[in-house]
């Protein structure tokens, strides 16, 4: 994956530096000399992490970093602070300020690469929330929960994984301050417990007797109801190389012992904060958008929603430069469904079909009922070839298993699919959709059964 990534820094040296270093990994890099600047171009541009230097000359590293998280416009853009301090204090300072991480000067080249590929795999999973509930927001289904801010970070329910008694004792003293703490010394038993119970962040020793806590981290990335669930590792010093495969599997911030604990303290609190505003979006969607903009046959969005949402992942494609297809599939000779074997079976037909494509598509996509028997996935970042093979492997799909119907029944149904990807700044939404609709009408022309490419 590539993101945009903004580095702020008042010395010449160091932006190229760090320039050069995301380049190389295939980064787009944006550069700022001050404090003003860097606002300037957040707001205006946008970036899905910033690169924040401390120490500048009138605004400092502090100052941008509570600027940008105070605007909503740029709130939820990570900030990774650098800096030559060291001293924990400068670190709870930053965290105050709502920075997601630090890197400390000479910047690891591992460190700095992970780091960012983390935190903007976080913004990309946010912004296509922000930008569902935003949609939500704009056909008049109740307030952009983006405008609610980040709930306090206290009172969270928080299991510690730690064999060392004396060392869970020192962070539940520490931590029962301001959150509600379970310590847990085995880690199977922790995973039993964890689906339980409603926790905001699961931390884990990496010092546990006998066993890989990495392996806890892993196991809980891997299982539906919790793989959201924030996870804090503690590591002794010297561990880089298990702390970067954790932070590579997923996890989302560290301490290294000896634990300072008022930083302790401010990265719970931030990872809490994260995890309630996540709940808040996923409520507020399910809520307003299950009710009013999904089909309730299929489940799938409806063609309300659909056009909307469009309309939005357009604006963005034209305004990060960014490639979005389209595909849009039909249900071969369906009527004969209807009439041979009655509108319920019909009915199974399509729900079935629904969940082949829900199988078959990325999380980003977004798959929608258009009417009748006819479907619409949208794939942001994706261009024309890559769809191709989206809707080849969702065709052969549909072809090669027969649907159930009740009673034992069994019918061989097959899909023709239309692709096209978006063209630039003067294409619209309706044009884009009549492409793909016209690559349908070619595909079921030419006999049905087949995946046809715009060729516009």
């Amino acid at each position: 994956m590539t993101a945009r990534v903004l580095v702020v820094d008042d010395i010449e040296a160091n932006v190229k530096l760090l320039e050069a270093r995301l380049t190389v990994e295939y980064f787009e890099t944006l550069t700022a000399r001050s404090g003003e600047e860097a606002l300037q171009i957040c707001t205006s541009e946008g970036a899905d992490v910033v690169l924040l230097d401390v120490m500048m000359p009138g605004m400092d590293g502090f100052e941008v970093c509570r600027r940008l998280k105070s605007d909503p416009k740029t709130q939820h853009i990570p900030v990774i602070m650098v800096t030559a301090l060291d001293q924990p204090s400068d670190k709870v300072q930053g965290l105050e300020a709502g920075a997601d991480d630090f890197l400390t000067k000479p910047v690891d080249d591992i460190a700095l690469i992970t780091r960012v590929k983390n935190l903007s795999r976080l913004k990309t999973l946010s912004d296509e929330m922000l930008m569902r509930a935003s949609t939500s927001e704009q056909m008049g289904m109740g307030p952009d929960p983006s405008a609610s801010g980040a709930q306090a970070g206290l009172g969270g329910k928080i299991l510690l994984v730690e064999d060392h008694e004396r060392s869970a004792q020192r962070m539940v003293e520490t931590l029962c301050t301001e959150q509600s703490i379970d310590v847990e010394s085995d880690p199977q038993q922790a995973l039993i417990k964890l689906p339980e119970s409603d926790y905001d962040l699961l931390m884990v020793s990496l010092s546990l007797s006998g066993t890989d806590g990495l392996r806890l981290c892993s196991q809980v990335r891997s299982l539906d109801r919790i793989r959201h669930l924030p996870i804090l590792i503690i590591t002794e010093p010297g561990e880089d190389a298990r702390l970067l495969r954790g932070l590579e599997m997923g996890v989302n911030d560290y301490l290294v012992r000896p634990i300072d604990k008022n930083e302790m303290l401010a990265r719970v609190k931030t990872q809490i904060k994260r995890k309630r505003y996540s709940d808040l979006l996923r409520s507020r969607l399910e809520e307003n958008v299950e009710m009013a903009i999904t089909d309730p046959l299929t489940g799938l969005y409806n063609r309300r929603y659909m056009e909307g949402h469009l309309k939005t992942l357009v604006d963005e494609a034209v305004q990060r430069g960014k490639p979005l297809s389209l595909l849009v599939a039909d249900i071969d000779f369906f009527k004969s469904v209807n009439d041979t074997h009655g509108h319920d079976a019909g009915d199974e037909v399509l729900k079935d079909f629904s969940e082949r494509i829900r199988q078959n598509i990325r999380g980003i996509d977004l798959a929608c009922r258009l009417g009748g028997e006819e479907f619409v996935v949208m794939m942001p970042d994706t261009d024309l070839t890559k769809a191709y093979v989206v809707a080849e492997r969702l065709r052969q799909c549909i072809a090669e298993k027969p649907f159930q119907l009740s009673g034992d029944k069994q019918i061989q149904i097959t899909a023709s699919v239309g692709i096209a990807s978006h063209e630039g700044v003067e294409d619209t939404p309706d044009a884009l959709l009549k492409r793909s609709d016209q690559a349908l009408y070619c595909a079921k022309r030419d006999g049905r059964n087949r995946v046809v490419a715009d060729a516009a």
